[in-house]
């Protein structure tokens, strides 16, 4: 049967690679609503073309263009955060694919799962931030949180078949980003169109500075925590620059599963879009002998110090990941507007991790609270400590 699909955040990186799979697939998939936040041009074109039932654009003030743009087809539109929350309960909606940016991730995706939707969660920052209120809700509704980051996804296809406690530990690879073997001297003067440069993959912006800064891989490490239920001192990172290795699982036996593929994003997006099932697909086929050396090494942890954060962050539990990553936000975009240096981004989010309020037992309020609070704490150290220019 038709899979009915909601694309949160469908004009950017992962949600157009959704809408590529669904264009391959038209006979297994339907897509059923579709998300923006400012990008109403294309939000438009993915509405005439696939005409899902409904389309939100997040910021109000598009609203008025979308809506005459759509006015002669037979969808409906609506507009604001609050309509993106909304959306999802949509009893149509079979899967729906967060892949909405940062921190504006969690509450689509918390009443997506009270609503009783599987998700396909492309945004790891929801777990990052409320990984408990997430995973208690996804086991009380029965509902499958299935990976589309490349390395969970590996993880979750490595486990299929294996129980739980025979996992010793996990290895998530890292493909370095393009600062791997730099010093510090020559990350003094990065600019942002040298971060913006990754060497293996294509993402969005924000997602591309985290991984250039390692912070994409502690986010990553804590997401794993919470989806596969593991303790931190069982999760480490490990560099592998030719991404085709995107993840591995050792197990008590000391035997190791890996899931190897090429770096398209548009591999994982299908499994979970298929699940638990398998598509056949045109997408290109590896080939072992264009790879005659696989190579790792230990990430460095001192000078990419975003990653020793997010152990820490895990560690100490709460509302410190929360902490961490509304940090994180409000530096990376600091960074993109050019208001803060690389080597910036860490120093931002350890200050707000010393000075923002703890709480060891947080609930869904805390966490709103404290992004909010932390936010506004980074802006003011942004604004007023760092001695800029």
């Amino acid at each position: 049967m038709k899979k009915s699909i909601a694309i949160l955040g469908s004009t950017g990186s992962i949600g157009t690679q959704a809408l590529d799979v669904v264009r391959s697939h038209p006979g297994l998939f339907g897509v059923e609503v579709l998300t923006a936040q400012t990008n109403c041009d294309l939000l438009i074109r993915q509405a005439i073309e696939f005409s899902p039932n409904a389309v939100v654009i997040g910021n109000p003030d598009c609203y008025t263009k979308v809506s005459e743009a759509l006015k002669s087809y037979p969808v409906k539109v609506f507009a604001g955060q609050e309509s993106i929350a909304q959306i999802v309960e949509m009893e149509e909606i079979d899967l729906v694919i967060s892949a909405l940016v940062g921190y504006a991730g969690l509450k689509p995706t918390l009443n997506a799962i009270s609503a009783g939707k599987n998700i396909a969660l492309a945004n790891k920052e929801t777990l990052v931030i409320a990984g408990d209120l997430v995973m208690a809700g996804a086991r009380q509704k029965n509902v499958m949180i299935l990976p589309v980051d490349s390395e969970h996804s590996a993880i979750f296809q490595c486990l299929i078949g294996e129980m739980p406690g025979n996992v010793e530990k996990i290895y998530l690879t890292a493909s370095g980003g393009p600062f791997r073997g730099k010093s510090r001297n020559d990350l003094l003067d990065i600019k942002r169109e040298d971060a913006l440069h990754h060497p293996n993959w294509t993402m969005g912006h924000k997602v591309t500075i985290d991984s250039a800064s390692m912070m994409n891989k502690g986010l990553e490490v804590i997401e794993a925590r919470w989806l596969f239920d593991l303790k931190p001192e069982q999760i480490d990172v490990v560099i592998h620059p030719q991404s085709v290795i995107h993840s591995m699982v050792q197990f008590v036996d000391g035997s190791v599963k890996a899931q190897i593929g090429l770096p398209d994003m548009k591999l994982p997006i299908l499994y979970a879009m298929s699940f638990p099932g398998r598509i056949k697909s045109d997408l290109p086929r590896i080939s072992f002998t264009d790879y005659p050396s696989l190579t790792f090494e230990p990430p460095d942890r001192e000078l990419f110090r975003n990653l020793a954060l997010a152990y820490i962050a895990l560690q100490e539990g709460g509302n410190m990941p929360c902490i961490l990553n509304a940090a994180n936000e409000a530096a990376v975009k600091a960074f993109l507007d050019g208001r803060i240096g690389f080597l910036n981004l860490p120093e931002v989010v350890e200050f707000c991790m010393n000075t923002s309020s703890f709480v060891s037992k947080p609930g869904y309020d805390d966490y709103v609270a404290t992004h909010v609070e932390t936010m506004e704490r980074a802006e003011t150290y942004i604004n007023h400590s760092m001695n800029l220019s």
